[in-house]
């Protein structure tokens, strides 16, 4: 071809100087000849920055596998990159929010008071946290994928969508505050409700001090979104900070609003003026000293008596550190737990704590399963003036005895105290027809344990950790009403439909003794051993630093998809085993700070061990930066020391690596454990997950199940080196 011939049809050159020309790029064609450039197929696309001769792309199609994490009113979504980028690597992923109803396909969009972490459109990493969602509310997350030329095509976008019902939350802070009549004495106040409730506003807690009098404050509630703060000093500035209440708890204090007295006149000046004031406050004084020796003669505790009192408003006042109040001597916003053993009569502790239910409006569907005094079902419950939803109920079966029906109620007693987003809801209880019954929130995806056992690696590690938020953010609650579980472990967290899960099984003194996890200590009595701290074990000390312990072990169950702790050895061997040192190795392929946080819930000294309250702050951090997850635990240190250290591994119950690989039906990779040097059980009882990796391919994805059955073995091991 002459070098200034004109190109045939297929072929290009962009110049008429050009020597050569040049083949149509992939999708695109030049059907005439002489052509100086080549036409996209239909469907493809050149941005005008593009070079003649790159080919021509298209959109791409939607992202896949889109998950979502839900903490409260926030959510972090997770994706992975289109199955086809449309020939282009400048793909981009924009997050459209639409809040919808109760009424379905009725959806808006979210509005501008949500954020996005980092950005909502623009993204070029495949996870994002939407946060400042309203609580208890539907919403749909599309997830679009775009690229370079996808301004250019005239069809729809691509997207993937993930609907998500956000969680119970603390309402924001209130923002509007006005300064009504204002005298010598008094200031009023009104404001606003908080932007976003998050439920039904119970009360308005009120704080207020002097200026530069910080240490000694007043607490006015309030359930009208007005007051008048009384008993005040003339011509003096007041510092104000008001916060709501709903269900969930608290939100966060408003910011600082100042406002100031009227001056006192000059008649009001003298000092016979304040005879009366000096007076009344010793009076007052007196009064409360005495509420205060009779109320600790009397032995009674903070709660068990109702006071007699304004219900729309009461004051409490703080000076210096201490509290002084017209009720009880009790943090403000700190509900407690009590015990209903403590109730000469169990049906008072369950109609104060439960609420009644007829059975007309519950419709029992079938049996889920068993429980200790009876079945437990699944059904349906049609309160007046609410829509009929799914329940679970708990049915106490014919015969009982007065003690099975006392401690068959006495779990609704407690159940029904507590209010969490994390902890299993009480509907109510059925007391006045037979079957007696519980009935509880319905759980779609039951018992942790089982759920993550059928689903084993089916999770991202942002999931698993989600889950794990969810539970200590539950046990943070029973901790600050001071309960103490004793019984935390993932039989007893139920998982929904959205991966929440929640604590329950609030009946150990009653279920241990047939529970086949428990085991008789030599005080008496049954106990979870291998949940179960080493104090509470020895010396029946159960505090929530316990239970942060049992925590630990939930942690491993999780990240380990439900295997069973210190798997086949017994109690009675994992009671000396952590005794002397010995700690549950890291799962396969966890984080290192999760199983940092792990051992750090297993320090021997309780008091060295994390609150709940430091753990949910961990668990956020993590959650909020992904890439902290990333690193994960060397392979080589998964091991216990107290198992590395002995020298006589070796064995076991098998005689060769083949007789042991036949076992475990992984007889196909005799010959490529012999290739690799691993021709004796003793060599094998030293392997890591690191080892098994360097095989590769060969092993087709077996490496847990082998290296489960090396733990396994090494268990066994221990058992014979621990005596009893």
């Amino acid at each position: 071809m002459s070098c200034f011939a004109a190109c045939r049809p297929g072929f290009f050159k962009s110049s008429p100087l050009s020597q050569t020309c040049s083949k149509c790029p992939p999708h695109s064609y030049a059907h005439e000849e002489a052509a100086t450039s080549c036409v996209c197929e239909e469907r493809y696309y050149r941005r005008e920055s593009d070079p003649h001769t790159m080919a021509c792309t298209r959109p791409p199609s939607a992202p896949r596998n889109a998950i979502s994490n839900i903490n409260e009113t926030s959510v972090f979504l997770e994706w992975m990159f289109p199955a086809d980028t449309g020939g282009r690597k400048d793909v981009y992923y924009n997050i459209v929010c639409k809040k919808c109803t109760s009424i379905a396909g009725v959806c808006e969009e979210c509005g501008i008071h949500v954020r996005y972490v980092p950005q909502q459109s623009g993204l070029r990493n495949t996870s994002v946290m939407v946060i400042d969602l309203q609580a208890h509310t539907n919403y749909t997350f599309e997830i679009e994928a775009e690229n370079g030329v996808s301004e250019l095509s005239l069809g729809s976008k691509q997207y993937v969508s993930v609907n998500v019902t956000t969680n119970q939350a603390a309402p924001s802070p209130v923002t509007h505050v006005k300064k009504g009549k204002i005298s010598r004495n008094s200031i009023s106040l009104s404001w606003q409700e908080p932007e976003q409730p998050n439920g039904i506003i119970l009360e308005y807690e009120i704080k207020y001090f002097e200026k530069d009098q910080e240490t000694s404050y007043t607490i006015i509630k309030s359930k009208e979104t007005e007051i008048t703060a009384e008993g005040l000093k003339p011509a003096s500035s007041y510092i104000f900070q008001i916060r709501a209440r709903t269900a969930a708890g608290y939100g966060a204090f408003s910011r600082r609003f100042e406002f100031e007295t009227s001056p006192v006149s000059f008649a009001a000046t003298g000092d016979q003026s304040q005879i009366p004031i000096i007076a009344v406050s010793v009076t007052v004084g007196i009064i409360l000293l005495a509420g205060m020796v009779g109320f600790l003669l009397s032995g009674r505790r903070c709660g068990y008596s109702k006071a007699k009192q304004d219900p729309e408003e009461e004051k409490m006042h703080f000076h210096n550190g201490h509290i002084f109040c017209s009720t009880t001597v009790k943090l403000p916003g700190i509900k407690t737990y009590i015990d209903p053993h403590t109730y000469e009569d169990p049906n008072q502790a369950v109609h104060e704590f439960a609420k009644e239910i007829d059975a007309s409006s519950i419709t029992i569907e079938r049996v889920i399963g068993a429980g200790e005094f009876g079945e437990v079902c699944s059904g349906r419950i049609k309160l007046p003036g609410k829509r009929e939803f799914p329940v679970a109920i708990k049915t106490l079966k014919v015969g009982y005895t007065d003690k099975q029906r006392r401690d068959f109620l006495g779990e609704a007693s407690i159940m029904g105290q507590f209010d969490h987003p994390n902890i299993i809801h009480l509907e109510g209880v059925v007391t006045k027809s037979k079957p007696v019954m519980i009935v509880t929130e319905y759980m779609e995806n039951g018992s942790l344990d089982t759920f993550l056992k059928k689903n084993d690696g089916q999770f991202t590690v942002i999931q698993l950790v989600g889950m794990l938020r969810g539970i200590a953010s539950g046990m943070k609650y029973l901790s600050d009403m001071g309960y103490v579980h004793r019984d935390l472990a993932a039989r007893n967290i139920l998982i929904n439909s959205n991966l929440v899960c929640k604590v329950s099984d609030f009946g150990l003194s009653r279920v241990l003794e047939d529970d086949p996890e428990a085991a008789y200590t030599t005080r008496g009595g049954k106990i979870p051993i291998r949940w179960t701290a080493p104090e509470a074990i020895a010396f029946r000390k159960f505090t929530s630093a316990s239970d942060v312990w049992s925590y630990g072990i939930v942690m491993w169950e999780v990240m380990s998809y439900g295997e069973r702790p210190y798997w086949e050895m017994t109690n009675q061997d994992v009671i000396k085993a952590v005794e002397e040192g010995y700690r549950l190795p890291s799962p396969m392929d966890c984080p290192a700070a999760l199983y940092q946080l792990m051992l750090d819930c297993w320090q021997k000294d309780r008091n060295s061990r994390p609150k709940f309250e430091e753990i949910v702050s961990m668990l956020d951090k993590l959650i909020r930066n992904p890439s902290s997850l990333k690193t994960l635990v060397n392979s080589s240190n998964r091991v216990s020391n107290l198992l590395v250290e002995q020298n006589t591994l070796g064995g076991a119950a098998y005689r060769s690596v083949n007789e042991w690989l036949e076992a475990i039906k992984m007889g196909r990779y005799a010959d490529t454990f012999v290739e690799n040097g691993y021709t004796s059980m003793d060599a094998v009882t030293q392997m890591t997950l690191e080892d098994l990796r360097r095989f590769g391919v060969t092993l087709a994805g077996h490496q847990k199940k082998i290296m489960n059955s090396i733990q396994e073995m090494r268990a066994q091991l221990l058992n014979g080196m621990v005596p009893l």
